[in-house]
């Protein structure tokens, strides 16, 4: 597996190791020795899978408590995957990193505890599956608002349209605003 460092080096690309043929193809999407190796020693508990159709933008969600890494990666379509620094005491807080994530690419992203996460859908119909270092806690769940100027947050909206949102995302706190990390 390659481990490539992004604008904010916390957060990795993870390119992995594919093995293909006229059958198929086989990779390893996570091993514990090479991922601690790369510096993510996180111990996943809970696997998630997400769907959504082509415009549809989630997030940027994160936890106020139970904070979570997030070790994602996209099984059908191409997303436009973002985190966003939320520790005050970063040098990068405020920043944002993002990556086409896709099927056919197979790249995954490590986004470590401290960071809101959302995605973007580019294709007709995405997938992505995620492991989570930390339970999922509704109460403790917060939205960034996804286009705060603060942020700056260069989306590539298809045709320059709108996304489509939840309630609860069209309604997230700009950063100035937002609960954030020490």
């Amino acid at each position: 597996m390659k481990f490539t460092p992004t604008s904010i080096p916390e957060i990795l690309l993870i390119e992995p190791r594919l093995f293909g043929d006229e059958r198929g193809f086989f990779m390893e999407t996570y091993q514990y020795e090479k991922f601690a190796a790369a510096g993510i020693q996180a111990q996943f508990v809970q696997d998630n899978h997400s769907g959504s159709r082509q415009g549809t933008l989630r997030g940027l969600h994160y936890q106020v408590w139970q904070v979570q890494g997030k070790l994602v990666r996209v099984i059908a379509g191409e997303v436009f995957d973002v985190a966003v620094d939320l520790r005050r005491s970063s040098p990068t807080f405020g920043k944002w990193a993002g990556a086409r994530l896709s099927a056919q690419n197979k790249l995954q992203l490590w986004i470590p505890p401290g960071f809101a996460h959302g995605f973007y859908v580019l294709s007709e119909w995405a997938e992505l599956a995620y492991k989570t270092s930390d339970y999922y806690d509704p109460e403790a769940e917060r939205s960034l608002l996804w286009n705060d100027p603060q942020l700056g947050i260069q989306w590539p909206l298809l045709d320059g349209q709108t996304p489509i949102l939840s309630d609860r995302d069209a309604r997230g706190l700009p950063l100035a605003e937002a609960q954030t990390f020490p």
